[in-house]
Parts: structure tokens; sequence; C-alpha cells
């Protein structure tokens, strides 16, 4: 019973902090942003301390339940071991380490180390590349979002050969050569560690299940194994996903730092020799039986009808978004006689961060890397960074679009307080970036007719048109910004019609200021 009500919630946790990170609707963020902030590296970066404690009181009490129902990475890695399983038909990987706990304990202890130093000197990016939940949304927003994306323009373009709806712009996943290499290095390495030892990342690398792993030796509730009704027939020490039983002739061991709740043990026990107690409570396993022969042909038969349909399906989704993508080719046209080039990403000497990002040392001190208010910016203005003083940690950039007054998604969704703005009203007054006219880009004069794109389009009207010669109104007209009034919201920039490079560049600033 244990077991099953600890799948149910951790699949429910799983789906809805998924849900939240590719925020199909924007009501997703309503319901499960609370998701993202009880995660324990991002609530001590908040300085959430109820959640931390209430954390750490769990902790005490029952164990690293939390590395087994509320960590998304731990459900991924779970759902990951299952399949391989299934698969291949290959029994969990025996703890190996408890001979030499010295080891293992060295080995964990260093990149429990390395995490704290890299949180200490500030480069919390690259501290977040073996912290689980940053990890898990990143690797979530590279693998699936594309595949949404895919097939949400695949649908639009069918619904346009249809004459169903008018035909809308494909969404833009603007994701850095090196960090989507790095992302997918990192889904690599935990996808083969999980289907090939189980919860070793947990045990090994995380610095999240290193610290539970000190307080669950001290927890009240644990799996105990009754020598008096033990026969050492080593079936718990088979099915612990964590490896942190040890079943010899001579002794019974669970190593409690390893041990994730995850209560497999007392399902795979026949004999109910492993008990989950503690002062005055128990609960003992239940006697499950294994599989048989017939069952495991039965499957492997299920899993051979599916393949072609699989087959099908996935030639079938790739064809359809290929046919999209091939069909934008002919929408890059200025009425079809001319290529409208991309624009060219500008070289920052400093870059933009998001409004309410307070300051680049604040900003990089609190940001968890984790991309949640990139997946959730609705202009494509966020992206993740590649310095590796602020690694994946989101910058502003506005080849796709700018960042428009009225939003303030990227401040609801993040988890540790790194982005607050209080309202839309805030983010008008808020100035993150100074825009910079850059006269060899500006669009020539065309028989009397100037541009005054920015001007038209600067939602703080900092931006007015102004004779290039003051004695004569009538000819040429250039931008001029006032610099009091700019934001930096990047509309000047995005808008220009110059190519490759706009005619307005805006440069991010140390400190935000209130306007």
């Amino acid at each position: 019973m244990l077991r099953k009500i600890r799948i149910t919630l951790a699949l429910l946790l799983f789906v809805a902090i998924t849900l939240l990170v590719l925020d199909f609707t924007s009501s997703f963020n309503m319901l499960f942003s609370w998701i993202a902030k009880m995660q324990l590296v991002p609530a001590i970066l908040a300085a959430n301390f109820i959640v931390v404690a209430v954390l750490a009181i769990v902790t005490l009490l029952m164990g690293r339940i939390y590395c087994s129902v509320v960590c998304p990475m731990g459900t991924y890695m779970d759902c990951v071991a299952w399949l391989s399983r299934k698969l291949f038909q290959k029994g969990r990987a025996k703890y190996h380490h408890i001979e030499h706990p010295l080891v293992h304990n060295v080995i964990r202890g260093s990149f429990l180390a390395l995490f704290i130093i890299l949180m200490v000197c500030g480069m919390v990016g690259v501290a977040s590349l073996i912290a689980p939940y940053s990890s898990y949304v990143r690797m979530t927003l590279t693998i699936l979002k594309p595949l949404y994306l895919i097939g949400n323009n695949a649908l639009a373009y069918i619904a346009e050969q249809m004459d169903s709806y008018a035909f809308y712009d494909v969404e833009v996943w603007f994701q850095p050569t090196l960090v989507l290499i790095t992302t997918l290095i990192t889904w690599l390495i935990i996808t083969i560690m999980a289907a090939r030892w189980g919860r070793l990342y947990c045990n090994s690398i995380c610095p999240v299940g290193s610290v539970l792993g000190l307080l669950a030796r001290f927890s009240w509730f644990k799996p105990v194994i009754a020598n008096d009704k033990c026969v050492h027939c080593g079936l718990c020490e088979r099915g612990c996903k964590a490896q942190a039983i040890k079943i010899t002739r001579d002794e019974t061991a669970i190593d409690y730092t390893r041990c994730v709740d995850c209560f497999d043990c007392l399902e795979a026990c026949k004999h109910g020799a492993v008990e989950f107690k503690g002062s005055g409570f128990k609960v003992q396993g239940s006697r499950v039986q294994g599989s048989t022969n017939e069952s495991n042909k039965t499957n492997k038969t299920n899993r051979t009808n599916e393949v072609p349909s699989r087959r099908t399906f996935l030639l079938t989704a790739l064809s359809a978004g290929a046919g999209a993508a091939l069909a934008q080719t002919g929408k890059k046209m200025d009425g079809g006689l001319a290529v409208v080039k991309d624009k060219v990403i500008p070289e920052r000497q400093t870059p933009i961060l998001p409004p309410g990002a307070q300051s680049a040392e604040y900003f990089a001190k609190h940001c968890t890397a984790c991309q949640l208010c990139v997946s959730e910016c609705p202009n494509d203005v966020l992206r993740a960074s590649t310095d590796l003083l602020h690694f994946m940690q989101p910058v502003m950039g506005y080849e796709y679009g700018y960042c428009r007054e009225e939003c303030h998604k990227c401040s609801d969704v993040c988890p540790t307080g790194a982005i607050k703005l209080a309202d839309a009203a805030m983010k008008t007054s808020t100035k993150v970036g100074q825009a910079h006219w850059i006269k060899k880009n500006c669009i020539p004069v065309t028989d009397g007719v100037d541009c005054g794109n920015c001007a038209r389009h600067c939602p703080t009207g900092a931006i007015e048109m102004i004779p290039l010669d003051e004695n004569d109104e009538e000819g040429a007209y250039i931008p001029m910004i006032n610099e009091a009034r700019c934001i930096g919201c990047g509309a000047c920039e995005n808008l220009c019609p110059a190519r490759p490079l706009s005619a307005i560049i805006v440069e991010g600033i140390e400190q935000q200021q209130t306007i």
C-alpha cells in the first residue's frame, strides 16, 4: 500500500511539473507553480526557510521521501530504470560500495563540496549542472518542447491547407549550440546511469541527495530487516533501486544515507521480513510473487506488435513537421520577390537581464538556470547564456521579439525570487538597458520619406525623430533617444527593419534602475 501511494503521488507531481515546464496553456502556471518553489535548491536560493524547514522535518521523520516523491529527476530516473528492465529483462545492480563506504563517501562528498564552492562563488549556473530540479527542467525543454512545437506547427500547416484557419507564425525555440550540447550530454549521462544503475546519480552526484542522506540517517520511520524472518534470499537487495541493501549469509544491512524510501523492498520480500517502522508504528511488506516466464513472453509479444505503429507515428510526425518547416521558407519573402534576411545577434558589452533581476550580482547568485522563465516567455526574448560565469542563466535578446510592458510571466514562474516584479506597472518603470542609435545601419532616406519605425513603436516615448540638419526641417530625419525615458525593452531594436543588424542596439546595465 505504501508503495502504491508513493508511486501515485510521485507521478502526479511529475506530470504537473512537466506540464508547468511545457506550459501548453497559461493555466498551468497558476495551478502548478508552487511545485517548483518546493524544490530544495530553489527554496534555499529564495531564502524560503519555511519550505526548507518542512523538507528537513519530513526527512528526519520519514527519510529521503523527497527524493522518491517530490523530485522530478528522481521520478524520471525511476521511469527510465523501469523501462530498461522491461525492454532488456535485466535486474537491478547490487550495491557494490557497501564494503568500501569510504570510497563512496569521498565521491559524493567531492561533488557536494564542488557544488557548495560554486554556489558560494556566485557560479550558480555552473553548479546547477548537477542540481536535479534545474537539470530536469532543461532536459524537458530541450527534448519535449521542440517535439510539441513540431506537432503544433504541423497542425497549423494542415489547417492552412484545409482553409480552416488563417496560418499563424511558427513558434521559435531558441537554444544556443553550447547550451543544447551540454543539456543533451547531461540527459544522456543521467539516462544511461538510471538504466544501468538505478538511483546511482542520486547517491553519488546529486547534492540534494547527499544533504538529505545525512539527515536520513537519523529519521524516525525507516525500513528495517527483521532477522528472525529473513531467509537471506536477496530479493530485497535485487529490488532496491538505490542499491542500499546488503544481504549475505552472515549479515543484513541498509545504508539509510542511500535509501530513498521507495518501499520496493517491502513489496519484494515474500516473507514479510522488511518492515517500515518507527516508534509505535510498523508496516510489513506484502507477499507479492515475481513475474512468470509466460508473462514475460506475453510482454515481448506485445512490444513486438507495437514497434510498427510507433515507427509509423514517428515517421508521420517528422514528415508533417518537415513539411511545415519547408512551408515557412516561402513565408520569409517580401512580396514573394526578395528573401528577408534574419537578424544577427549583436555583440553586447553587458548582457540584458530580465526586468526585476535587480543587478548582475544578485541575479547570478539567485538564479538556478532552470530556464523555466525561458519556456514561459511568450515573446521569445529570453534565452540561455553561454558565458561561463552565468552559464545557462537567462539573458534577453530582441531578434524574435521584445519585452512587452504588460507581461511579467518570468517573475510569476521564477521559483527563487531571482526575478521579482510586483506587477506590470513596476515593470514599465524598471530600466534594464539603454538603446543606442547606430548611424551606418539606419535605413537611408528615400524621396524624403524617413523610416521612423523605432519612434512609432517605443512604448515609453523615449525616441523622437529630429532633422538631421537642424536648419533643414524638410530634409532627412534621424532618431534621438531620451536616455532618461528609455527602459531597454527592445521594441526599437526588434521592430527596426534594418538587416542584418538593427540601427538601434540595446546595451544592458549592471544595476537595474527605477525611473
